[in-house]
């Protein structure tokens, strides 16, 4: 027996309504036995069997498919219909009946639903019976109609199933992922930077400073990289970034600290700051400000060298908005549509550091808080990228509107 066969006897098995149309058939004809059977070219295969004659087959036992008329309907796909086959014209000398032993028969091909061959619904006995003419035919007809529509809604819950499974299975390692990243990853690269913070406190040779900062400078960009790689994990592969949300009177304060610390890492730079009042806003304040950094970032190094970066934050009509604008070649359209994805970089011959997760990061924050990120570039205006978050937002999150 094919694995292939195995299959369809246990899609059958699964169908409830098999055994009550087995039961009905024997019913309304009075024949004592009635089967459905997967046949294909070369094997008969009991699916589902009731047997009140003591034939003696059960679901999974094998006839010789030559010695069955269930090969003759594979090959016409017409029903057949025995009354008394002793002295039936077509079928009294017909080798069936007489390794059998029956007299009255009815056979109708079950097909599936794109038309292709599956089996029989069969009932026999050796019992003579008025089946020609009567609405038995048109009955047993209806079921294997049935049936085939059980067979392939059976079919396509199991292909669910398996792949709610395999989605299950697939889950489990993207968590177990993300726990490496979160834990096993981090806490060395933390003891490292710890570790060279110190000896670069300690340490009295120049030259030995020298190589305590680089480590410590390595490895706070590694972290950062681990960092970032974290929370597309979670954005992409998790349940999404995670959020502690809660009034936030200080957020004023804590976006000009981001801008602030850039500003020392680009002195040469000019960062602007127009920051209202946006006291009480209700967001994750680490996250906003890790948005702010990746925007302020992203324009630091595809802005204008000899122009300003210009964050600016307010609410206005009930939605915060908080913006970052530079100077500089605009971004071509195709890229626009682009920018937000993982790994998504402007096309440059330049050697370029980190993943490309920055814009993409800073999206699912903003997605994460029900809000949504917008970007608008030109030869004149520059490049805007803007965060927009309603103040009175509902729990779900926000759908963005269209590309600009």
């Amino acid at each position: 027996m094919t694995n292939a066969v195995s299959a369809d006897i246990a899609t059958i098995g699964r169908i409830n309504v098999v055994p009550a149309i087995l039961q009905v058939i024997c019913e309304t004809t009075g024949m004592r036995f009635a089967a459905v059977a997967r046949v294909t070219e070369d094997s008969w295969t009991a699916c589902a069997v009731l047997d009140n004659l003591g034939f003696g087959l059960k679901a999974g036992d094998e006839l010789d498919v030559a010695s069955t008329l269930c090969h003759e309907i594979r090959s016409s796909q017409q029903t057949i219909v025995i009354d008394k086959a002793s002295e039936d014209e077509q079928y009294c000398r017909h080798h069936t009946p007489r390794i059998y032993r029956f007299e009255s028969y009815i056979s109708v091909p079950v097909l599936r639903a794109d038309g292709r061959f599956f089996g029989t619904l069969c009932a026999l006995d050796p019992e003579p019976a008025q089946l020609k003419g009567s609405a038995i035919q048109p009955m047993m007809e209806s079921f294997a109609r049935l049936l085939s529509i059980q067979i392939e809604s059976e079919e396509n819950a199991q292909r669910t199933e398996r792949a709610l499974q395999k989605e299950r299975a697939m889950a489990e390692v993207r968590e177990q992922f993300i726990a490496v990243l979160g834990h096993d990853l981090r806490n060395p690269l933390f003891a490292i930077t710890a570790g060279a913070e110190l000896l670069a406190q300690r340490l009295q040779d120049d030259k030995s400073r020298a190589i305590a900062r680089h480590i410590l400078t390595s490895g706070r960009r590694a972290s950062q990289l681990v960092r970032d790689v974290l929370d597309f994990a979670r954005g992409r592969l998790g349940a999404g970034i995670p959020l502690n949300q809660q009034p936030c009177p200080d957020l004023r304060e804590a976006l000009g600290h981001v801008a602030s610390e850039l500003q020392q890492v680009h002195p040469q730079r000019r960062i602007l700051l127009d920051i209202a009042d946006i006291g009480g806003l209700r967001c994750d304040r680490e996250r906003v400000a890790q948005l702010l950094s990746n925007l302020i970032a992203n324009a630091l190094t595809h802005g204008a060298p000899d122009g300003p970066v210009t964050v600016s934050a307010a609410i206005r009509d009930g939605t915060f908005v908080l913006s970052v604008h530079n100077l500089g070649e605009p971004i071509p359209a195709q890229t626009l549509a682009q920018l937000f994805q993982p790994f998504s970089r402007p096309l440059s011959d330049a050697p370029q550091q980190g993943l490309g997760l920055g814009l993409y990061i800073a999206n699912q924050i903003a997605l994460a808080h029900g809000g949504y990120m917008d970007v608008a570039s030109s030869a004149q205006a520059g490049t805007l990228f803007s965060f927009r978050l309603p103040v009175d937002r509902p729990e779900t999150p926000a759908a963005p509107p269209a590309s600009p």
